[in-house]
């Protein structure tokens, strides 16, 4: 059984159930359009910076607004953000619709970062204050493992959806999978004044200490680093391969599907090691895998070798994220700010995905589109190096 005896109090199994699935079913809507919007922009005229400022506002909208709704759910209460973020979500799928331009389609992704927001540090500071103990690797794990799930299923689903009928009914299925996600948590997440909420308890650590701690700032530099890879393959693996390989949309999705797939899958066995080994240590072996999985894609001469590049991508994610996130619960946990720490490594996450799609895109703008994975690579180095580094002095008592 996934939720083990040990893993959270019986009374919260439904909200466990409830997030998770609400989470899966909402990630699956915004990963539909994902293998779509690097062509739909494309196809608007868009330059390869205007294609990296479409992923890239999004990002921007998350990374100002991360903190705020982390810190404000951390003394308000987590259901009233998890139900705007999805209301925002729903909103702005029918909003795609009516794109016209690249201008308009840059401005509806800026506020579907702000939905965003809303939602994924304050689901994961719920998950991991209604988690045990000594069980935060199997918790997160497990959780993230329905992101991944739906990751994947999403372009593969998007692809389809756009090669059987339109772009317009990829967004359409978006906007109804995020309205289920939203009715789902009114009905079930129990009301605000019931969720159990540490720092409700506590006077809240300041945040510009948090931001100073060693720490933190070590999780964050590998996030930012492993999402900045995700910005770059995002953006410019559908294109690269629309104009190397001519592939369907569906041919497209899969590719980007099944390195998240595989990330996916790992998360549970993954967490479950991560309770018992090295937390540090994983996030280093997983990284490194990265690293190696970014050069693949730069040497990457055909569509298979393309599918085996981000698989192996996808494996490093795998193994280091749920100790990564492990670590961020645990570390929320001691100094009683659970979900302004994970807003913290999630704004790492969005500057991540920021950087890369926008560094990539001014260097396809500037010599050529294969020239953006050795930048993904560059930047997936330096964060595991300077994880490395961090960690190393928070051992030695510097911190």
């Amino acid at each position: 059984m996934l939720l083990k005896k040990g893993l959270i109090p019986s009374h919260q199994k439904k909200t466990f159930i409830t997030l998770f699935f609400t989470i899966f079913i909402t990630v699956t809507g915004v990963g539909i359009v994902v293998p779509l919007l690097p062509i739909f922009a494309h196809d608007m005229g868009a330059s390869g910076f205007y294609i990296g400022m479409v992923f890239g506002s999004f990002s921007f909208s998350r990374t100002i607004l991360l903190p705020v709704f982390g810190r404000l759910s951390d003394k308000k209460g987590r259901k009233p953000f998890v139900l705007g973020g999805l209301a925002g979500y729903a909103a702005t799928s029918l909003a795609f619709m009516f794109t016209t331009n690249v201008e308009s389609l840059i401005l509806v992704r800026f506020f579907q970062g702000i939905a965003s927001a809303m939602i994924m540090p304050v689901v994961q500071a719920y998950v991991g204050e209604i988690t045990y103990k000594d069980s935060e690797g199997y918790s997160m794990g497990l959780f993230n493992m329905s992101m991944f799930a739906s990751m994947s299923l999403g372009p593969l689903l998007g692809g389809m959806l756009k090669d059987a009928f339109s772009m317009n009914s990829a967004f359409g299925c978006m906007g109804v999978l995020s309205a289920t996600g939203l009715c789902l948590s009114i009905l079930f997440l129990p009301p605000t004044g019931k969720e159990k909420i540490r720092a409700q308890e506590h006077n809240p650590v300041p945040l510009l200490l948090l931001i100073k701690n060693l720490d933190i700032l070590a999780l964050i530099s590998v996030r930012l680093a492993y999402t900045a890879c995700i910005g770059v393959i995002w953006c410019f693996v559908p294109l690269f391969a629309d104009k190397q390989f001519s592939l369907s949309s569906t041919e497209t999705g899969f590719l980007l599907m099944f390195g998240i797939f595989i990330s996916g899958i790992l998360n549970l066995p993954m967490g479950y090691v991560a309770d018992r080994t090295s937390k540090n240590f994983m996030v280093i072996a997983g990284g490194t895998i990265c690293i190696y999985g970014m050069y693949l894609l730069t040497v990457a001469d055909s569509y298979f070798s393309l599918v085996i590049s981000v698989a192996v991508f996808g494996l490093g994610g795998g193994i280091a994220n749920p100790a990564l996130m492990a670590l961020a619960v645990i570390k929320g946990g001691k100094v009683n700010a659970m979900a302004s720490v994970i807003a913290l490594i999630t704004v790492g996450h969005s500057l991540g995905m920021l950087i890369g799609s926008l560094a990539a895109g001014i260097i396809m703008d500037m010599s050529q589109l294969s020239n953006v994975f050795p930048c993904g690579l560059a930047l997936m180095a330096a964060g595991v190096l300077v994880f490395i580094i961090l960690t190393w002095f928070t051992r030695n008592g510097s911190a």
